[in-house]
């Protein structure tokens, strides 16, 4: 799950990094009240920066600079509604402007093959860490960190003297032991700075400063882990899910789109992935993963019939049940509902086996449901199906 820069700021914040203040404004009457506040404060310019899950906000025009309040209204006023990539900016966030010395990238994420966390960071930063990577391999520093133990003092240390910080050792490492902090509090994937900046501030005494601040701020969480975190959940922007996977996120269904034509509705992971597997085998093309989960209910298969049916490109649809948890006659009721509820009429082919098979089956031909034995069957017959729904 994709956070907005704001609220991944907050998890670092949470963590003791660094991080500039900041104000979030779903209006322009906030973002002029919170551009008042910072230039009040000292600041001699703010920014203003459209919050999407999108990258290359600033070269569509999304992250601004503005020196009065006059000005950052009307740069709000521009970006609020604004278009990018697909995405429409509904709140910005609100800063004072650094005076930037020097931009680092530095991130940390889950390497499964290394079965740790893997730092990565690079002198070049403010650019996306792809082009760095393509272009200047050499530019990226790894480092590995213990899951359990965390990043050890001496690994930061060897990291930030690597990436050419160690004019701001102590903070380079506080930074880097945060990232892996962030990981292990809220089970991030991935946490990533882009630019760690040194900036040129005023001290105490009117001297100008230097100090190593997160400007930017990027997190991903695990879904999978967002039961053991309350509250995490209301960060999901609603925005970055399509239609379809907000429908079986709400539903408890596991659903993936694909680009075949033929609908698959399965119990188990394991078994819908041989399912499709299967309608390839056949000659088909499977058009979604979706996995209904044990002891689905009526309603749960309704619901994940709908969703199927959501897509146009689907012309078949093919029911691949092995009662265990789950009890076939639900099931064969659930895709009774939904066919009487159907907006546009699919060919379905239904395989149940299991706990209660023989009572799905006697509703399903009650019910002039097409069926089938074995799951080879079953693929052929939606193939079949599909094609001939493609040449009519």
């Amino acid at each position: 799950m994709k956070i907005q820069e704001a609220d991944a700021k907050s998890l670092l914040v949470q963590q003791g990094l660094p991080v500039p203040d900041w104000a979030v404004a779903h209006t322009v009457p906030e973002a002029r009240a919170a551009a008042e506040r910072f230039l009040a404060g000292g600041a001699n310019q703010v920014v203003i920066k459209a919050q999407v899950l999108v990258g290359g906000r600033g070269k569509a025009g999304g992250v601004k600079l503005a020196a009065t309040t006059d000005e950052a209204e009307r740069v709000a006023g521009a970006i609020l509604g604004m278009d990018i990539k697909g995405m429409t900016v509904r709140k910005v966030l609100v800063g004072p402007s650094a005076d930037i010395v020097q931009e680092f990238y530095l991130s940390a994420l889950v390497d499964r093959a290394e079965r740790g966390i893997l730092l990565m960071g690079s002198a070049e930063g403010g650019v996306e860490i792809e082009q760095v990577a393509e272009a200047h391999p050499e530019a990226i520093v790894r480092r590995h960190a213990d899951p359990l133990l965390g990043l050890l003092d001496f690994q930061a240390r060897d990291l930030a003297f690597a990436m050419g910080l160690g004019g701001h050792l102590k903070a380079a490492v506080g930074i880097a032991k945060g990232l892996v902090a962030t990981m292990k509090a809220y089970d991030a994937d991935l946490v990533e700075i882009n630019p760690l900046a040194i900036v040129r501030e005023t001290g105490p005494a009117g001297t100008p400063v230097e100090r190593l601040v997160c400007l930017d701020a990027k997190v991903t969480l695990d879904d999978s882990a967002l039961g053991r975190h309350p509250g995490l959940e209301d960060l999901r922007d609603p925005d970055d899910e399509a239609p379809e996977d907000r429908e079986a996120r709400e539903a408890g269904l596991t659903f993936i789109k694909l680009d075949g034509t033929i609908g698959c509705m399965v119990n188990g992971a394991g078994l819908a992935m041989t399912t499709m597997d299967l309608v390839k085998r056949a000659g088909g093309e499977p058009a979604n993963f979706l996995d209904i989960g044990g002891g689905a209910r009526a309603d749960k298969v309704a619901a994940a019939m709908r969703i199927i049916l959501d897509d146009p490109k689907v012309n078949a649809i093919l029911v691949n049940i092995f009662g265990g948890i789950t009890r076939g006659d639900e099931v064969a009721r659930g895709l009774i509902e939904a066919r009487a509820q159907q907006t546009r009429d699919v060919p379905m082919v239904v395989r149940i086996v299991g706990t209660n098979a023989a009572e799905a089956a006697v509703l399903l031909e009650e019910a002039r449901f097409q069926t089938a034995a074995s799951l080879d069957e079953a693929a052929a017959k939606a193939v079949e199906a599909s094609r001939a729904g493609a040449a009519a």
